[in-house]
């Protein structure tokens, strides 16, 4: 990691950019050269990261374990129904969290092992003729799925679009989304959104063009993080998010959807800037899941049976928290 030094904000930010180009993390290494850098995804040293992604690293670790069939888990289910329960369980271990993390290093179908894996979800939680399948549960999940099958290059497919049917659907009057059955949106439900900030701006149509502006202006009336009492894990960083919110991820899902230069985006960005440690990167604060009073009984009784999942040490200066910390700053002056 950086060591602090005497030479001043430029220096700092030069030795923190030369941590994140590091080769050992290719993932980290391409979303600097492209988000940070503004180099084009043509160049050879960018197409050398993207290359690398799957070959060395956290996406290399995460492939090893899969088995030749696409899932993770230890075992094969021996029936039908079996299979419909499948992949997601246990949390955060199982294939669809794993899937999760993995589209969001950048790996896609052409990747070895990421195509496997789409057609267990296609087949098993992708289906209306099924009893148990992603269309009819809760909108994180939906939205979840939605980001990462377009991630993975099936944005096109009519089973993905329904997904982003369901959440067009799902948005409340308010603009937000709920996870669970009440009739105002809640900034925990952050999934929709980012849902759609995964689509290429070619691919959305004036709904969803509707549906991001009604939903944003949900967020940004709140500043991100006012919603009752403070509730202190939204103020701690965290990577895996799984269905999780914080502040960072409020920042990175609305200026991602062009909106960094909001006024209102103030407060949320001074929390950003205070968190920034004194060698120029952020912590991984807390590993999910990270629960405090307040949390939704649900969450925390399964959070009692739940092996936590991360990808770099709780507590320590996280390569994946600073870049994303970094390109949300790097939006917000890019848009002043």
């Amino acid at each position: 990691m950086p060591k602090p030094i005497d030479g001043g904000d430029r220096g700092r930010d030069r030795l923190v950019t030369e941590w994140l180009l590091g080769e050992d993390q290719p993932a980290v290494r391409l979303l600097t050269l492209t988000d940070l850098l503004g180099r084009s995804p043509a160049e050879p040293e960018v197409k050398a990261a993207r290359a690398a992604i799957a070959q060395k690293g956290w996406a290399k670790d995460m492939l090893s374990l899969q088995k030749p069939k696409g899932y993770f888990e230890p075992r094969e289910p021996k029936s039908v129904r079996a299979w419909l329960r499948f992949l997601q369980f246990p949390e955060y271990r199982s294939t669809i969290w794993r899937a999760l993390v993995l589209s969001d290093l950048g790996l896609t179908s052409a990747d070895k092992g990421i195509d496997k894996i789409c057609d267990l979800i296609f087949e098993y939680k992708l289906q209306l003729g099924t009893p148990i399948n992603f269309f009819t549960e809760e909108m994180c999940i939906v939205g979840n799925t939605a980001r990462m099958m377009t991630r993975f290059g099936y944005g096109d497919d009519h089973r993905v679009r329904k997904l982003y049917d369901r959440l067009l659907e799902d948005q409340r009057e308010d603009g937000g989304w709920n996870c669970a059955n009440g009739e105002s949106g809640t900034l925990d439900s952050w999934e929709a959104l980012a849902a759609f900030a995964a689509l290429p701006k070619t691919k959305r149509s004036r709904r969803v063009e509707q549906s991001i502006a009604r939903g944003v202006e949900f967020f940004l009336e709140r500043k991100l993080f006012e919603e009752g009492d403070k509730y202190p894990p939204w103020f701690r960083f965290h990577y895996p998010i799984h269905y999780f919110y914080d502040v960072l991820v409020g920042l990175d899902t609305v200026t991602s959807l062009g909106y960094p230069g909001d006024h209102r985006l103030k407060p949320a960005l001074k929390v950003l800037k205070g968190k920034r440690q004194r060698d120029g990167t952020w912590l991984l604060d807390k590993v999910h899941p990270d629960l405090d009073t307040g949390a939704n009984a649900d969450l925390v009784g399964r959070a009692k049976k739940v092996r936590p999942f991360a990808l770099e040490a709780e507590g320590r200066p996280s390569k994946w928290i600073t870049l994303l910390s970094l390109r949300v700053l790097k939006r917000v002056e890019d848009a002043s």
